[in-house]
């Protein structure tokens, strides 16, 4: 039997899958999910009745559970009673493991192998995974409690193994993949430093050093103002790093990030310094940029 769960839910019985009808109503759905979602570990009929019904269980629950049991059966494994992939075990029921293949625990198998690897054998890994899960867990689904805490620890599986394809293709060499994936990523979360830091230093290894320098002013705002924080040593670096290589070709800009360089006293001797005395080079600096931020406002005009 095979089955999804990222997605709307879908079971398939060798070429055929299931009709809605055959899945049961919502209460047989919610079982078949919840022992889906356990795949291979038991799950007592006390904690269904819990899941099912909450703190206000019928009279008669365990009777129903039963009966709802009873007629997934049927629909999963018409004729073969319990030795299907449905099973009783230790009180309660559980989904053989070994008789279905279940989109979510593949991701959860590639995800484990990953994190076991160097980047080179993990990132192809991380790329798979995510191939998966590209719709949320149990879409369309009746959004109970179980469900909504389900989907939300899902969700954060997916975004961490986000990022680790991000930093596994920065390590590679794969600039434009890192940037992707983390530009995902802060799509999702924009406080996740992690994928500030992949995002900056991806856009200065791939030659876009405006960009980055874009990407590290968008960082420091948003850390500022939601977190009251400052970005990394590394981010940091990594601004100086790319103020540099942009001042290094000249024009009107690099004249500009020169000035900076010079007044925060990170600069060497620009082309446009007269002199070495470092009073007459800041004085210079500050002329370089009143005049460059003059010429910007006459062009906004």
């Amino acid at each position: 039997m095979r089955a999804r769960v990222l997605g709307p839910l879908e079971v398939r019985r060798g070429e055929r899958t299931l009709t809605p009808k055959e899945l049961g109503g919502p209460k047989q759905r919610q079982i078949l999910e919840v022992l889906l979602l356990q795949l291979g570990m038991p799950v007592s009929k006390d904690r269904l009745v819990e899941l099912l019904w909450g703190n206000r269980p019928p009279a008669a629950a365990l009777q129903n559970l039963e009966s709802y049991v009873s007629v997934l059966r049927r629909g999963l494994q018409p004729g073969a009673g319990r030795s299907g992939p449905l099973r009783t075990a230790n009180g309660g029921y559980v989904m053989d493991e070994s008789a279905v293949d279940l989109d979510v625990h593949r991701f959860q198998l590639l995800v484990e192998r990953a994190r076991r690897g160097p980047a080179a054998r993990a990132y192809p890994l991380w790329c798979d995974a995510l191939a998966l899960a590209t719709a949320p867990l149990l879409e369309n689904e009746l959004c109970c409690e179980w469900v909504e805490r389900q989907r939300q620890l899902h969700a954060a599986q997916v975004l961490e193994a986000r990022i680790s394809a991000a930093e596994a293709a920065l390590e590679l060499g794969r600039h434009r993949e890192a940037v992707r994936h983390a530009r995902d990523v802060l799509g999702e979360d924009p406080l996740h430093e992690r994928s500030w830091t992949v995002l900056v230093l991806g856009l200065e290894a791939a030659g876009h050093p405006i960009e980055g320098l874009q990407a590290y002013d968008r960082c420091r705002q948003v850390l500022d103002q939601e977190l009251g924080c400052a970005p990394t040593i590394v981010l940091r670096a990594a601004y100086e790093r790319m103020l540099r290589s942009t001042a290094a070709t000249g024009g009107e800009l690099g004249q500009a990030l020169s000035a900076l360089l010079v007044l925060h006293g990170r600069g060497g001797d620009p082309e446009w310094s007269s002199g070495t005395q470092p009073l007459l080079a800041r004085e210079e600096a500050a002329s370089v940029l009143r005049a460059f931020l003059g010429r910007s406002l006459s062009a906004a005009a």
